[in-house]
């Protein structure tokens, strides 16, 4: 407001010391005057109000005849402010009104040809309202370009944060695969060697020993995992993470645990990915970690893992009886890691009773892309024949 006020002192000086002598025979000139240019004080609040009292001021200064005078040129700077600021209705609609007052006032003080003067008038009214469009249209998309930036810089805050999550959700499972697993043989096998120290010490030391195996392959699994948070660990190298072809030795600890496992490999053997092995171990790991947990004792359950052209299959069935409370495997958080794993590769993993008699089935589907199987390595089928 105060850059507008200076702007319509200067119009009102300037337009009195060109008015000069009028002044003196017609004082009603410079109360004219005044209404033609205060109004531009406010003419960034309301535009439109603004170029209405100029314009009806003008007219008032046509139906009294008084001559053109410099003040005037406020029509010229209110259109250009209603060009600016709003939208392109309205503009036309000023600029329409301010054209028929420039053929109304080159009707009754033609101070050149007719047409000249209109045709000036008009180009003059013509460029400002450009100007003020222009002006509109640039700010416009200096405003969409800083909302762009913003939006921008929320959706990165967001998609870090998801980040940042889904590394939480992933450590999460990692530890809860290895830490639950190892730990639930190593109870299992704790509680066979007090049971045996007696009567047959000979077994209860081998449990003892398998005890200490385990807790060095949690060691050994925990370094591994760290491998992939930190740089300086140097054993990661040495330590790969597991897969399909180390589930005979997974399948060997939780018999010594205590659980009778077979395992059956079926379909055309293949080397996939790091990942999606990793994949493949961790949910047989859950699976019969949630057995070696919840089922009585007698229980045995079976592991199938079946290639497909372009899908890898994993089932664990045990056959325990059914419990009597909530089921066992959705007491935890492990049944959802492992729909997160299975989701992952676009499959899906089921989980629940195989029948009213008992026994539970953990079944979930893989399935690989292009790119998974486009460094596929085709294994001897007699390897498989060999693991089942």
């Amino acid at each position: 407001m105060l850059v507008d006020g200076m702007l319509a002192a200067v119009l009102l000086v300037r337009g009195s010391d060109v008015l000069g002598h009028r002044l003196a025979w017609l004082p009603g000139l410079l109360p004219l005057e005044l209404a033609l240019v205060a109004p531009l004080v406010w003419r960034r609040r309301a535009p439109l109000v603004v170029f209405g009292a100029i314009a009806a001021t003008a007219l008032m200064q046509w139906v009294l005849g008084l001559a053109p005078m410099l003040a005037d040129a406020a029509l010229l700077v209110a259109l250009y402010t209603v060009a600016a600021h709003r939208a392109w209705r309205q503009t036309v609609v000023a600029g329409a009104v301010l054209e028929l007052g420039i053929v109304l006032a080159c009707l009754r003080w033609p101070q050149a040809a007719l047409l000249d003067g209109v045709v000036a008038l008009s180009v003059l009214a013509l460029l400002v309202a450009v100007v003020g469009i222009n002006v509109r249209i640039r700010r416009a998309y200096l405003a969409s370009l800083k909302g762009r930036a913003e939006r921008l810089e929320r959706e990165r805050d967001q998609q870090a944060r998801l980040a940042v999550a889904g590394e939480r959700a992933r450590i999460a499972r990692e530890m809860h695969d290895i830490v639950t697993h190892n730990l639930s043989v190593m109870v299992a096998l704790a509680d066979g060697a007090v049971f045996a120290q007696y009567r047959d010490p000979a077994t209860s030391t081998t449990a003892m020993r398998q005890i200490s195996g385990t807790g060095r392959q949690a060691l050994t699994d925990m370094r591994r995992f760290l491998g992939l948070l930190r740089d300086d660990e140097p054993d990661a190298r040495r330590h790969p993470m597991p897969g399909i072809s180390q589930l005979e030795c997974l399948v060997d600890q939780v018999r010594a645990a205590g659980l009778p496992v077979q395992l059956k490999v079926a379909g055309q053997v293949r080397v996939l990915p790091a990942a999606v092995e990793l994949t493949v171990y961790r949910l047989v790991q859950e699976a019969l970690t949630n057995t070696l947990k919840h089922a009585p004792a007698g229980t045995s359950a079976e592991v199938e893992v079946r290639y497909t052209v372009d899908a890898v299959a994993v089932t664990v069935t045990d056959d325990g009886p059914r419990p009597a409370g909530p089921a066992r495997a959705f007491a935890g958080h492990g049944i959802h890691g492992m729909r997160e794993r299975a989701a992952a590769y676009g499959g899906a993993l089921e989980a629940g009773p195989v029948g009213p008699c008992g026994g539970w089935r953990v079944a979930a589907r893989l399935n690989l892309t292009a790119e998974d199987l486009a460094g596929d390595v085709v294994v001897d089928d007699d390897l498989a024949g060999e693991r089942a």
